[in-house]
């Protein structure tokens, strides 16, 4: 079966609308995104248009500042303070390849993108926090496919980056796996994965999780996106994968759309918190 990401997103952005709704008719102003761009990647002025329009869909206000690739870092420092202090203001994203000055400087509990050591020494500490998106959204395709209870089962995560892998680990110790977190340095991947009920992939390598691999009855989340002769692939070969997988997320349409879905979720959440510490 093939999870479909899609659709998840589009049924919890509809809850999501409702909810923004509800706080409207309140008296309560809409959750505000506040997202800054560095520099002019296309890759990333794609991505930044998709959330600006999921914004909007869900009722969130997004306001985006697009700055230069030279901005110089205080200019940078100085406009994260502003966003800080704006009571107006309740998640903040910065698009741009990571710094950890830029990260350190949000406000934790505006720290939609779950990145803010804070936030990390939260999760770490299972205390509430914002989570990165991907990671939340890969438990809720988990969710979605039936794997409610994941007590005693065996995953696997293949990365260990900061924004899937170790955050993901964590979500999924907290729901009473046991956690295996695999690398690019990891002796005998295969029989790692082979052992899994559960594969997380998030290498950043196409098809590098061979479909043979695949244990019978497992559940498989591709959070790879790699473009190969003008197609996207993912970590894992999808083909044979789906033979054994009891569910495996496709690419595209899998992990990207639930990704932006738990962006606007961690806003809405951002939102109430705030109104709450200011009672």
């Amino acid at each position: 079966m093939r999870i479909d990401g899609k659709a998840l997103a589009a049924a919890r952005r509809k809850a999501t609308a409702e909810a923004v709704q509800r706080r409207t008719e309140q008296g309560l102003p809409a959750p505000v995104l506040a997202v800054i761009l560095v520099g002019e990647d296309p890759a990333s002025q794609v991505y930044v248009r998709n959330k600006e329009n999921a914004c909007r869909k869900a009722g969130i206000e997004p306001r985006t500042w697009r700055l230069p690739a030279d901005t110089a870092q205080t200019n940078l420092l100085d406009l994260i303070a502003q966003l800080n202090s704006d009571p107006a203001v309740h998640g903040i994203l910065v698009q741009m390849p990571d710094e950890q000055a830029v990260i350190d400087a949000i406000d934790p509990d505006k720290d939609v993108d779950g990145l803010h050591p804070v936030n990390a020494g939260r999760l770490a500490s299972g205390l509430p926090g914002f989570v990165p998106c991907t990671p939340q959204g890969a438990i809720a395709l988990l969710e979605s496919a039936g794997l409610t209870d994941m007590t005693g089962l065996k995953a696997v995560v293949i990365g260990r980056s900061v924004l899937v892998g170790k955050p993901m680990a964590q979500l999924l110790l907290e729901r009473n796996a046991t956690v295996t977190i695999c690398h690019s340095r990891t002796r005998d991947l295969a029989s790692q994965v082979k052992d899994a009920d559960i594969v997380v992939a998030a290498v950043g390598r196409p098809e590098l999780i061979q479909g043979d691999w695949i244990k019978d009855g497992a559940y498989v989340i591709d959070v790879g996106i790699n473009r190969v002769e003008g197609h996207l692939v993912g970590d894992v070969q999808t083909e044979e994968a789906e033979k054994h997988a009891a569910a495996i997320t496709p690419v595209p349409g899998g992990c990207g759309p639930m990704t932006v879905q738990m962006l606007l979720e961690n806003t809405l959440l951002a939102a109430r918190r705030q109104e709450e510490t200011a009672r």
